[in-house]
């Protein structure tokens, strides 16, 4: 099975640039539904992924017939129940097994609690924070926007962490140039906007060397983020205004409702990635084309594929 994807090219690069790299595996957190099933047989046919079911077997294997879907090359490990289905997979992990999580058919929430268990789960110093990677028709670049899934009411230093942890992805996956906006209703700092204080917080933490690998503009108004003529008629001048490729939303519903945007409205494809965990964590959406989750998939492949070869380097 080829990539099908024909109307999101930067989709096509990365699940090629993914491929190149062989596949990883990836623990499929209660897979016990069709969604669940066909995105890792989707990736694993193509070679991005080796997928590890994770779930009582009995339910896997009943969702599997009831959609025709096979699973007989695949490895099934067998669990009692989903929050059972999150600790072990997240234990897979771990153990070696296992250099990504992909979440199944349980509730974010649960497979999170997992994730961030002080004693048994994969946190690092980094706060863990979302990235939609999203191809935009009529955009020649692609797009990074966060948070939009898991930091609701960030505060500054969550934002420095959401911040750091997209540019560290932008490089990953290649970007040319990582051109932060601090996304607010308006572009001057304003008292009565906690958004706008935090961007002008977050710009001077990166002139201080807090922030590292990329260039902040902000506050920035959407369109004086992206548009170039916008940002000139507000008398903008920076690198970042008019040209950013990561928008860094004011707060989790912000973002949200961007992202979906762009999706519903403007046939934007969003690939879902989780970062700052030992490993990365994919979400997928029972909404999400074909095309999203593989790529989201080959994003996961890349980051894994980084922080194995940064592992190597560090234990020389």
């Amino acid at each position: 099975m080829e990539p099908m994807n024909t109307t999101h090219p930067y989709y096509d690069h990365l699940i090629a640039a993914a491929r190149e790299q062989g596949p990883v595996t990836v623990a499929v957190a209660h897979a016990c539904d069709r969604y669940a099933i066909e995105a890792a047989l989707d990736a694993a046919r193509i070679g991005l992924i080796a997928p590890l079911l994770v779930g009582p077997v009995a339910r896997i294997h009943g969702a599997a017939d009831a959609a025709g879907l096979d699973i007989g090359a695949l490895t099934l490990v067998d669990t009692e129940h989903s929050h059972a289905s999150a600790a072990r997979a997240v234990e897979l992990v771990r153990e070696g097994r296992a250099a990504a999580l992909m979440k199944g058919s349980l509730h974010t929430d649960e497979l999170m609690g997992a994730v961030v268990s002080g004693a048994t789960g994969l946190r690092t110093a980094r706060r863990l924070s979302h990235c939609f990677v999203m191809d935009v028709p009529g955009r020649s670049e692609p797009l990074i926007i966060t948070d939009a899934a898991i930091n609701i009411i960030p505060d500054l230093a969550a934002k420095r962490d959401i911040v750091q942890n997209a540019i560290d992805l932008a490089r990953v996956l290649g970007f040319e140039g990582v051109r932060v906006a601090i996304l607010a209703a308006v572009e001057t700092v304003s008292d009565k906007m906690p958004s706008t204080i935090d961007a002008a917080a977050l710009c001077k933490m990166a002139d201080r060397g807090q922030i590292t690998g990329g260039i902040l503009d902000g506050p920035l108004a959407m369109d004086n983020a992206i548009d170039l003529q916008a940002a000139a008629v507000k008398g903008l001048v920076s690198p970042v205004a008019g040209r950013a490729n990561v928008l860094v939303a004011p707060d989790l519903e912000a973002g949200n409702m961007l992202a979906k945007s762009l999706s519903f409205m403007a046939g934007a494809a969003a690939a879902g990635i989780v970062l700052g965990a030992r490993v990365p964590l994919i979400l997928t959406s029972r909404a999400d084309t074909v095309a999203a989750r593989l790529a989201s998939c080959a994003v996961a492949v890349l980051l894994a594929r980084h922080q194995l070869a940064s592992a190597q380097l560090a234990g020389r």
